[in-house]
């Protein structure tokens, strides 16, 4: 019987599962994104996850551990190097499983399992943030229009103060005559 035993063994021994998991999990963080079953992707899922949340405080022995998990010193390094500043705000769901339909030979239900931070398309929080249009006109026109009135601003003031100068002087000498 099998009771209480709620995880997916995908039809593997344990060891056979533990270095499937851990080479998807290297997969993962080293292309950001994999193709695999929905099975295997949920699996992978509960199996990424927490080594993500260790990630997020770079420790020796949180590198330790998640060296245990992965036995692959390259994708411990990208992980923490780059992926744990991205999800540094996260509180969790640092991953995203998108059914892609059925694969022709055996009609397998497939599935695409990306780090959420690293897709620009879906990321509501992305670093650059489309400006919100309010005039027909660019903003590079519109400051060159400021540059440009501010630049003839003093110049004019300088033209209309010449006038009362000469005014001034026209009229000390018609008060010398």
């Amino acid at each position: 019987m099998r009771h209480g035993k709620k995880f997916n063994h995908l039809g593997r021994t344990a060891s056979h599962r533990s270095a499937l998991l851990s080479n998807m999990a290297c997969s993962l963080i080293e292309h950001k994104r994999i193709n695999t079953t929905v099975a295997k992707a949920k699996a992978l899922r509960v199996y990424v996850e927490p080594l993500l949340t260790k990630a997020k405080e770079d420790t020796t022995h949180n590198r330790r551990i998640v060296f245990s998990y992965l036995q692959n010193k390259e994708a411990v390094t990208e992980l923490f190097r780059s992926v744990a500043p991205k999800i540094a705000e996260r509180n969790g769901g640092y991953t995203r499983i998108i059914k892609t339909g059925f694969r022709l030979g055996d009609a397998a239900d497939m599935a695409l399992i990306e780090l959420v931070d690293f897709n620009e398309l879906y990321n509501p929080n992305a670093e650059e943030k489309k400006a919100t249009r309010r005039s027909r006109r660019s903003a590079t026109a519109v400051k060159k229009e400021t540059v440009a009135a501010e630049a003839e601003a003093p110049a004019v003031e300088e033209k209309a103060a010449e006038p009362t100068a000469q005014a001034a002087d026209s009229t000390e000498e018609k008060t010398e005559e």
